[in-house]
């Protein structure tokens, strides 16, 4: 297995693919994370890391969507979800490139 920190940087980033393409920012980390897993060292950690991060941000989406005809709470929601996909792929590239394990908060570990 070989080190790759720029991959590792590249698929946290890849996430903000979401703000352009709509599903890019899932089927990047996805792809790159399906080929890579068994070639790259530590590549493993951090695309599960991303993945239970995406399926998570999906169901806290899914969760505010009938919120919105409770007083709003929704858009508050999708305000609070919206920051969190713009703050912490960037923090995690950075972190990854600092040689320091990502941190994705309130992340649900589906995989394992």
């Amino acid at each position: 297995m070989k080190e790759d920190k720029q991959l590792l940087v590249v698929m946290h980033l890849s996430q903000l693919l979401d703000f352009i393409t709509g599903i890019g920012g899932f089927l990047v980390p996805l792809i790159l994370w399906l080929l890579k897993k068994d070639e790259v060292f530590g590549i493993d950690e951090h695309g599960k890391a991303i993945l239970n991060f995406r399926i998570s941000m999906f169901i806290y989406i899914l969760i505010c969507i009938p919120l919105i005809l409770l007083f709003g709470l929704g858009i508050l929601g999708f305000i609070t979800i919206g920051i969190f996909y713009l703050i912490f792929p960037i923090i995690n590239a950075i972190k990854v490139n600092n040689n320091e394990e990502p941190n994705y908060p309130f992340s649900i570990k589906f995989l394992k």
